[in-house]
C-alpha cells in the first residue's frame, strides 16, 4: 500500500466512526430514501454487475457506508469472461475504454485525473498504483442531497470539468483501470453528499432498464453470491445481474 493510499484508508476508517456517532445506525436505506432525480445506468449496451445490491450478502462494502450501495460493473462474453487478449494489458478487457455516461442532468462538483491505470495480475489482486483509491474519477451533483461518483476511470479520457453543465447519457469519460483495483471495471455510487468519506450511500433505482440473469456468471465470480432467478428487481438490480438501457 502506497502511502496516499494509507492515508485515505485512516480517512476512510475515521469517516465509518463519524457517520455511526451522527445517525446512530439510522443510515439512508430502501425504507427512507427518495431521490429526486431519475437515473440512466452511467454506459452503453450490456454490462454485468460484479458488485453491488441492497442486502448485506450482495453489498459492495456494506461495513462502510459511503460505498453500501455502491456497484461494479463490467463486461463479459457468453462463456463468462471479461478479456481477449493478454491479461497484463488493460486493452484486452471487454470494457476498457467503452464510453462513460452521465447518469442523470447535473453539475460537475469534482474531477480527479493524471493517476495511471493499475497493473494487472494474473490472480487479481486489488492494486493501486495512484495517489488516490478512485483513481481518475468525476463527482456530479444531482438534486439536494444527491451526487453520483464515477471511478476507475481511462487515464487522459475525461471530457468534463468543474462547474461544467451535464446531460443524462452525455459521454463524460472512458471506462479504466486507475486507482484500487483488480481489473479494468467502473465504479459507480450515489452519495448523500459531496465528502467521499462522510457521505451516506444511497440505494438506487435505475429508470427504463432491462435487467436479466447472467449466462455462466459462476466463470468469472465463483463467490457464490449471485442467485439465477432470485433478485431485488424490481427496482434494485444486484450481483450477478445483466443490464442495460431501454433507450
Amino acid at each position: 500500500m502506497n502511502v496516499s493510499v494509507f492515508f485515505q484508508s485512516l480517512k476512510q476508517m475515521g469517516g465509518i466512526i463519524a457517520l455511526e456517532h451522527r445517525y446512530h445506525g439510522n443510515l439512508p436505506d430502501i425504507r427512507n430514501c427518495r431521490l429526486c432525480a431519475e437515473y440512466s445506468l452511467p454506459f452503453k449496451g450490456k454490462w454485468v454487475v460484479v458488485n453491488g445490491g441492497i442486502s448485506k450478502r450482495t453489498s459492495h462494502s456494506w461495513d462502510i457506508p459511503t460505498q453500501r450501495y455502491a456497484y461494479d460493473f463490467v463486461i463479459l462474453d457468453a462463456e463468462g469472461k471479461s478479456f481477449h487478449g493478454p491479461e497484463a494489458d488493460p486493452s484486452s478487457f471487454y470494457c476498457y475504454g467503452k464510453d462513460i455516461l452521465a447518469p442523470a442532468d447535473g453539475v460537475v462538483a469534482e474531477v480527479s485525473t493524471g493517476q495511471p491505470d493499475s497493473r494487472i495480475t494474473a490472480r487479481r489482486e486489488a492494486v493501486c498504483d495512484a495517489r488516490d483509491i478512485r483513481g481518475n474519477y468525476i463527482l456530479l451533483f444531482h438534486a439536494e442531497n444527491e451526487h453520483s461518483l464515477l471511478a476507475h476511470l481511462k487515464p487522459g479520457s475525461i471530457l468534463v470539468s468543474v462547474g461544467q453543465t451535464v446531460k443524462r447519457g452525455q459521454k463524460i469519460a472512458q471506462c479504466g483501470n486507475s486507482g484500487n483495483t483488480s481489473e479494468p471495471h467502473l465504479h459507480f455510487q450515489l452519495q448523500q453528499g459531496r465528502s467521499f468519506y462522510t457521505s451516506p450511500g444511497l440505494p438506487i433505482q435505475f429508470a427504463d432498464i432491462y435487467v436479466q440473469d447472467t449466462s455462466k456468471y459462476e466463470v468469472f465470480d465463483d463467490r457464490g453470491l449471485y442467485i439465477p432467478g432470485k433478485s431485488s428487481y424490481p427496482p434494485y438490480i444486484e450481483i450477478g445481474q445483466t443490464v442495460s438501457n431501454k433507450k
